[in-house]
Protein backbone atom coordinates (compact mmCIF):
# COMPACT_ATOMS: atom_id res chain seq x y z
CA UNK A 1 0.00 0.00 0.00
CA UNK A 2 1.30 3.35 -0.78
CA UNK A 3 0.55 5.72 2.06
CA UNK A 4 -0.62 9.06 0.39
CA UNK A 5 1.05 10.65 3.41
CA UNK A 6 2.26 10.04 7.41
CA UNK A 7 -1.01 11.60 9.13
CA UNK A 8 -2.72 9.09 6.92
CA UNK A 9 -1.19 5.65 8.35
CA UNK A 10 -3.47 3.88 10.45
CA UNK A 11 -1.19 2.14 13.83
CA UNK A 12 -0.66 -1.27 13.48
CA UNK A 13 -2.55 -2.57 16.25
CA UNK A 14 -6.03 -0.47 15.73
CA UNK A 15 -5.28 -1.91 11.77
CA UNK A 16 -5.77 -5.07 12.75
CA UNK A 17 -8.54 -3.78 15.04
CA UNK A 18 -10.13 -2.56 12.20
CA UNK A 19 -9.52 -5.54 9.72
CA UNK A 20 -10.67 -7.84 12.32
CA UNK A 21 -13.63 -5.84 12.69
CA UNK A 22 -15.22 -5.87 8.84
CA UNK A 23 -14.19 -9.34 9.01
CA UNK A 24 -14.46 -9.61 4.82
CA UNK A 25 -12.03 -8.73 2.38
CA UNK A 26 -10.27 -9.46 -1.03
CA UNK A 27 -7.61 -12.07 -0.75
CA UNK A 28 -5.24 -12.02 -3.61
CA UNK A 29 -2.23 -14.42 -4.77
CA UNK A 30 -0.16 -14.65 -8.04
CA UNK A 31 1.05 -17.72 -10.12
CA UNK A 32 2.58 -17.81 -13.38
CA UNK A 33 -0.52 -16.73 -14.87
CA UNK A 34 -0.32 -13.38 -12.84
CA UNK A 35 -2.96 -12.35 -9.61
CA UNK A 36 -5.66 -14.47 -8.50
CA UNK A 37 -8.47 -13.07 -6.14
CA UNK A 38 -11.82 -14.22 -4.35
CA UNK A 39 -13.46 -11.68 -1.68
CA UNK A 40 -13.88 -13.76 1.75
CA UNK A 41 -14.78 -13.97 5.43
CA UNK A 42 -12.09 -14.45 8.03
CA UNK A 43 -10.89 -14.47 11.33
CA UNK A 44 -7.85 -12.68 13.50
CA UNK A 45 -6.10 -14.93 15.67
CA UNK A 46 -3.22 -14.35 17.85
CA UNK A 47 -1.12 -17.27 18.68
CA UNK A 48 2.15 -16.99 20.74
CA UNK A 49 3.75 -13.89 19.09
CA UNK A 50 2.20 -14.62 15.63
CA UNK A 51 -1.29 -12.62 14.06
CA UNK A 52 -2.71 -15.23 11.39
CA UNK A 53 -5.07 -14.63 9.25
CA UNK A 54 -7.50 -17.26 8.80
CA UNK A 55 -9.55 -17.29 5.43
CA UNK A 56 -11.22 -20.88 3.91
CA UNK A 57 -11.99 -21.30 0.03
CA UNK A 58 -13.75 -24.25 -1.83
CA UNK A 59 -11.90 -27.01 -2.34
CA UNK A 60 -11.97 -26.21 -6.52
CA UNK A 61 -10.51 -22.45 -5.99
CA UNK A 62 -7.14 -22.16 -7.87
CA UNK A 63 -5.96 -20.21 -4.60
CA UNK A 64 -5.48 -23.03 -2.70
CA UNK A 65 -2.88 -24.99 -4.77
CA UNK A 66 -1.06 -21.47 -3.85
CA UNK A 67 -0.88 -22.02 -0.18
CA UNK A 68 2.26 -24.22 -0.19
CA UNK A 69 4.17 -22.53 2.58
CA UNK A 70 6.43 -20.09 0.67
CA UNK A 71 3.80 -17.99 -1.41
CA UNK A 72 2.82 -14.64 0.04
CA UNK A 73 -1.03 -13.84 -0.11
CA UNK A 74 -2.62 -10.39 0.26
CA UNK A 75 -5.58 -9.64 2.16
CA UNK A 76 -7.09 -5.89 1.09
CA UNK A 77 -9.76 -4.99 3.52
CA UNK A 78 -11.51 -1.96 3.06
CA UNK A 79 -13.86 0.19 4.72
CA UNK A 80 -16.62 3.19 3.78
CA UNK A 81 -15.28 5.33 0.96
CA UNK A 82 -17.03 9.07 -0.96
CA UNK A 83 -15.97 11.21 -3.60
CA UNK A 84 -15.48 14.52 -3.10
CA UNK A 85 -16.59 17.14 -4.99
CA UNK A 86 -13.49 20.44 -5.69
CA UNK A 87 -16.19 22.69 -4.56
CA UNK A 88 -16.87 21.51 -1.66
CA UNK A 89 -14.09 22.87 0.08
CA UNK A 90 -14.09 26.04 1.55
CA UNK A 91 -10.84 27.10 -0.27
CA UNK A 92 -10.38 27.67 -4.02
CA UNK A 93 -8.55 25.60 -5.99
CA UNK A 94 -9.00 22.24 -4.58
CA UNK A 95 -8.79 19.11 -6.26
CA UNK A 96 -11.87 16.56 -6.18
CA UNK A 97 -10.48 13.88 -4.14
CA UNK A 98 -11.91 10.20 -2.97
CA UNK A 99 -11.71 9.54 1.29
CA UNK A 100 -11.48 6.08 2.11
CA UNK A 101 -10.15 3.49 4.95
CA UNK A 102 -8.42 0.53 4.11
CA UNK A 103 -6.14 -2.09 5.49
CA UNK A 104 -3.66 -4.64 3.72
CA UNK A 105 -2.59 -7.27 5.40
CA UNK A 106 0.20 -9.83 4.01
CA UNK A 107 1.98 -13.03 4.82
CA UNK A 108 2.80 -16.34 3.88
CA UNK A 109 -0.12 -19.00 3.34
CA UNK A 110 -0.77 -22.18 4.61
CA UNK A 111 -2.68 -24.89 4.05
CA UNK A 112 -4.61 -26.56 6.56
CA UNK A 113 -5.07 -29.91 7.19
CA UNK A 114 -8.84 -30.91 7.05
CA UNK A 115 -9.60 -32.24 10.48
CA UNK A 116 -9.51 -28.13 11.00
CA UNK A 117 -12.29 -26.97 9.25
CA UNK A 118 -14.33 -27.60 12.09
CA UNK A 119 -12.40 -25.09 14.55
CA UNK A 120 -12.60 -22.53 11.49
CA UNK A 121 -16.00 -22.80 10.93
CA UNK A 122 -16.77 -22.83 14.74
CA UNK A 123 -14.58 -19.37 14.96
CA UNK A 124 -15.74 -17.72 11.76
CA UNK A 125 -19.64 -18.42 13.23
CA UNK A 126 -18.12 -16.76 16.55
CA UNK A 127 -17.60 -13.66 15.58
CA UNK A 128 -20.12 -13.01 12.70
CA UNK A 129 -22.85 -14.03 14.82
CA UNK A 130 -22.07 -11.56 17.86
CA UNK A 131 -22.15 -8.33 15.25
CA UNK A 132 -25.84 -9.31 15.23
CA UNK A 133 -28.44 -8.93 17.49
CA UNK A 134 -29.93 -12.12 18.45
CA UNK A 135 -28.96 -15.55 20.09
CA UNK A 136 -25.64 -16.68 17.70
CA UNK A 137 -26.32 -19.48 15.46
CA UNK A 138 -23.66 -22.82 15.77
CA UNK A 139 -22.77 -25.43 13.30
CA UNK A 140 -23.91 -27.67 16.00
CA UNK A 141 -27.26 -26.65 14.98
CA UNK A 142 -27.45 -27.97 11.05
CA UNK A 143 -28.29 -31.37 9.95
CA UNK A 144 -25.14 -33.52 11.06
CA UNK A 145 -24.91 -35.06 7.48
CA UNK A 146 -25.24 -32.36 5.56
CA UNK A 147 -22.65 -29.91 7.83
CA UNK A 148 -20.20 -32.98 7.07
CA UNK A 149 -20.67 -32.52 3.96
CA UNK A 150 -20.65 -28.75 3.66
CA UNK A 151 -17.25 -28.69 5.52
CA UNK A 152 -15.59 -31.18 3.54
CA UNK A 153 -16.31 -29.15 0.62
CA UNK A 154 -13.60 -26.08 2.12
CA UNK A 155 -10.06 -25.95 2.39
CA UNK A 156 -8.89 -23.41 5.52
CA UNK A 157 -5.84 -21.54 5.00
CA UNK A 158 -3.45 -19.39 6.89
CA UNK A 159 -1.84 -16.61 6.76
CA UNK A 160 0.87 -15.56 8.57
CA UNK A 161 1.15 -11.85 8.76
CA UNK A 162 4.17 -10.17 8.56
CA UNK A 163 3.25 -7.12 6.80
CA UNK A 164 0.23 -4.53 8.27
CA UNK A 165 -0.59 -1.36 6.38
CA UNK A 166 -3.27 0.55 6.81
CA UNK A 167 -4.56 3.99 5.63
CA UNK A 168 -7.36 6.44 6.72
CA UNK A 169 -7.43 9.19 3.98
CA UNK A 170 -9.81 11.89 5.75
CA UNK A 171 -8.73 15.47 4.79
CA UNK A 172 -6.05 15.06 7.96
CA UNK A 173 -3.48 17.77 5.87
CA UNK A 174 -6.63 20.38 5.13
CA UNK A 175 -7.20 23.52 7.10
CA UNK A 176 -10.08 23.56 9.58
CA UNK A 177 -12.09 25.36 7.20
CA UNK A 178 -11.96 23.05 4.59
CA UNK A 179 -12.70 20.11 6.98
CA UNK A 180 -16.03 21.22 8.73
CA UNK A 181 -17.05 21.94 4.86
CA UNK A 182 -16.23 18.25 3.84
CA UNK A 183 -17.82 16.78 6.72
CA UNK A 184 -20.85 19.11 6.00
CA UNK A 185 -22.24 17.75 2.69
CA UNK A 186 -20.66 14.22 3.99
CA UNK A 187 -22.97 14.13 6.82
CA UNK A 188 -25.93 15.28 4.42
CA UNK A 189 -25.67 12.72 1.83
CA UNK A 190 -27.99 9.76 1.06
CA UNK A 191 -25.23 7.10 1.21
CA UNK A 192 -24.78 5.93 4.83
CA UNK A 193 -20.86 5.40 4.31
CA UNK A 194 -20.49 9.26 3.84
CA UNK A 195 -22.14 9.98 6.78
CA UNK A 196 -20.04 7.59 8.33
CA UNK A 197 -16.92 9.47 7.23
CA UNK A 198 -18.33 12.35 8.13
CA UNK A 199 -18.90 11.40 11.54
CA UNK A 200 -14.88 10.40 11.88
CA UNK A 201 -14.21 13.22 10.37
CA UNK A 202 -15.79 15.20 13.09
CA UNK A 203 -14.30 13.06 15.51
CA UNK A 204 -10.91 13.95 14.39
CA UNK A 205 -11.31 17.38 15.30
CA UNK A 206 -14.09 17.86 17.52
CA UNK A 207 -15.31 21.41 18.79
CA UNK A 208 -15.39 23.09 15.27
CA UNK A 209 -18.18 24.81 13.84
CA UNK A 210 -20.20 21.50 11.87
CA UNK A 211 -23.82 22.24 10.72
CA UNK A 212 -24.62 18.50 11.02
CA UNK A 213 -23.59 17.37 14.20
CA UNK A 214 -26.13 14.08 14.08
CA UNK A 215 -25.71 11.39 11.45
CA UNK A 216 -29.94 11.06 10.14
CA UNK A 217 -30.99 7.89 11.06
Amino acid sequence: MHILRPQFRIEEQRALAFAAGRGFGAIVAADERGPRGSHVPFVIQQRDDRVIIQIHLTARNPLVELADGVRRFLLIVAGDDAYVSNDWYASRDNVSTWLYEAVHLAGVAHLCERDENRAHGDALLDVSEARLPKQPWDLAQMEPTKRETMLASIRVIDIVVDEIEGQSKLNQHKSDEDHVAVANQLARAEETGSRRLAERMRALRPGLGYDVEQQRE
